[in-house]
């Protein structure tokens, strides 16, 4: 069992920056893989969407098209600690956001809710025109 801890994030504008913080405890060293969903305003969370994740081991990132080179993930496997930095935002960034993790091994990084093990809820994100 991994628990997620997400902070940050809140109110934005179009063209700023926010960032968010995941933050991984418990059974740390099964985590393969994180990543970073949304739900956008009006929708279920069983319709949150992809924005991105990294592999644990590897470092590999893969981004949603919507975010791709905009949004950037890091992580720091020591502090079991994984961020997102939302630049250039847009009005459609807003949502809820959620961490997610997986123990399994994979060899690419999943990009649909069902193939993460444990998840966190993250803060609403808010983007002014």
């Amino acid at each position: 069992q991994v628990d997620l801890v997400v902070s940050g994030g809140g109110s934005g504008q179009a063209g700023g920056s926010l960032r968010l913080t995941c933050v991984a405890s418990g059974r740390t060293f099964r985590i393969n893989t994180m990543g970073w969903f949304r739900q956008p305003p009006g929708k279920e969370s069983d319709e949150r969407e992809f924005v991105g994740g990294i592999g644990w081991n590897t470092g590999a990132a893969t981004y949603a098209d919507s975010v791709k080179d905009r949004f950037i993930i890091t992580k720091d496997n020591a502090e079991n600690t994984m961020w997102l930095q939302m630049n250039s935002l847009k009005p459609d960034d807003a949502g809820i956001y959620y961490c997610a993790v997986r123990m399994r091994t994979t060899m690419v990084v999943p990009t649909t809710p069902d193939q993460y093990d444990s998840w966190g809820l993250g803060p609403q994100v808010t983007v002014a025109p």
